[in-house]
């Protein structure tokens, strides 16, 4: 059996349409409702508004990609227990419209978090980068986060003082909006928002926001199981602390942490090979084995790390991660199922036509349909190598 290939689609207003998505061969659609303000209940009548949108286009919705986590959650503070309360009624309304998983993440404050939306390839194509001496000019120069500098090596603290001090106003606009992206379709945060965000941070370690997010799981994860829903947790985006922020779900031992905290078969892992694979302490391949059909849904994407940790978005066959071993242990599991695990190729190179468009940063058309049209002719070698086409 193989994985079922799917694509995240931003909702109407995304610059690449469901007429397009159609031509890339996937059969299923990632999406949310990015309008409903986090912690606020997703209603049946939404959620059906969404579903005959895509059953225009001949599509379900198969993965609802996010449901977010309102941050009084994950602090456990504030009016916590009424979001609690509504993402249930969510999830019941979710399963009520017959889609099947639900996708999740529980970073605090920022979501995946990027320093160069627009880095040049050796191609002259357009990858998401990741770099920690402009992380460090964000976070010390601008958003000027107390004692910022001793979250850095030395040489890294050294090299942003003589890059920001050549800085013009436009590089530090656009490093300001890079870092506060954020998903599109959601509201943009300002850097004073964030200053009092991570403020509520101030007090939250990795072991409490660890005790916060076990008691979110075991909150809703009888709820998603009771209603026949999966959850999938997205790992940390980079999967490792940034801001003074503690993150949670980078690496295997956190994965295995988000499993127990809730026995039920319904808490699963969207299991991201562009996240936990920038973290060079990951070994993707024995995660995905140890993790099994606690696994609920795949973003395959790849990335390439310098020797400080730095990294940018790969060809999805290429970089650091074997993509090959990946796909044979993913499919290794998905001959143990009944229904097939949906993946979708995430993030793309902004490349060829889409150079001239205004798209979606990591989520251009073309980038994406090479990165599926390579999966999916690797999903076919490894089925038919092991004897299963």
């Amino acid at each position: 059996m193989r994985l079922k290939q799917s694509w995240r689609w931003f909702g109407p207003n995304d610059p690449v349409s469901l007429q397009d998505v159609k031509q890339t061969g996937a059969t299923g659609i990632v999406t949310a409702l990015h309008h409903v303000p986090h912690g606020a209940v997703w209603t049946v009548d939404a959620i059906e508004q969404r579903k005959k949108e895509l059953a225009a286009y001949g599509f379900n919705w198969d993965v609802v990609e996010s449901l977010s986590i309102h941050e009084d959650i994950k602090t456990r503070s504030g009016n916590y227990l009424q979001y609690v309360e509504n993402y249930k009624v969510s999830l019941r309304n979710i399963a009520a419209c017959g889609i099947p998983v639900v996708t999740y993440n529980f970073m605090p404050v920022n979501d995946w978090t990027r320093t160069d939306i627009a880095y040049r390839m050796h191609d002259n194509s357009k990858a998401l980068n990741f770099n920690w001496t402009d992380l460090a000019i964000f976070d010390i120069y601008l958003l000027k986060r107390a004692n910022a500098a001793a979250a850095y090596p030395e040489a890294i603290v050294q090299r942003a003082a003589s890059r920001f001090a050549q800085f013009t106003q436009l590089e530090t606009d656009t490093l300001v909006d890079t870092v506060l992206f954020g998903i599109p379709g959601e509201e943009r945060r300002s850097v004073d928002a964030m200053r009092k965000q991570l403020a509520a941070y101030d007090d939250i370690n990795h072991a409490t926001l660890k005790s916060n997010m076990a008691y979110f799981l075991q909150q809703v994860a009888p709820v998603a199981t009771e209603v026949g829903v999966k959850l999938a947790v997205h790992p940390d985006d980079p999967p490792f602390d940034i801001l003074g922020l503690p993150r949670i779900v980078s690496t295997h031992q956190d994965l295995l942490d988000v499993l127990s905290a809730a026995p039920e078969p319904a808490n699963g892992i969207c299991f991201c090979t562009g996240s936990l694979g920038a973290n060079p302490v990951n070994d993707l391949p024995a995660m995905i084995k140890a993790l099994d059909t606690r696994i609920h849904f795949v973003h395959l994407r790849n990335t390439k790390r310098d020797a400080e940790g730095n990294f940018y978005e790969a060809d999805h066959l290429d970089g650091d991660t074997d993509m090959y071993a990946v796909m044979r242990e993913l499919l290794t599991i998905q001959q143990k199922l009944d229904t097939s695990i949906p993946f979708r190729p995430d993030h793309g190179h902004q490349m060829l036509d889409d150079m001239d468009k205004i798209t979606n940063p990591g989520y251009s058309a073309i980038g994406r349909l090479r990165g599926l049209a390579e999966l999916r002719g690797l999903e076919l070698g490894v089925l038919r190598s092991m004897g299963w086409e």
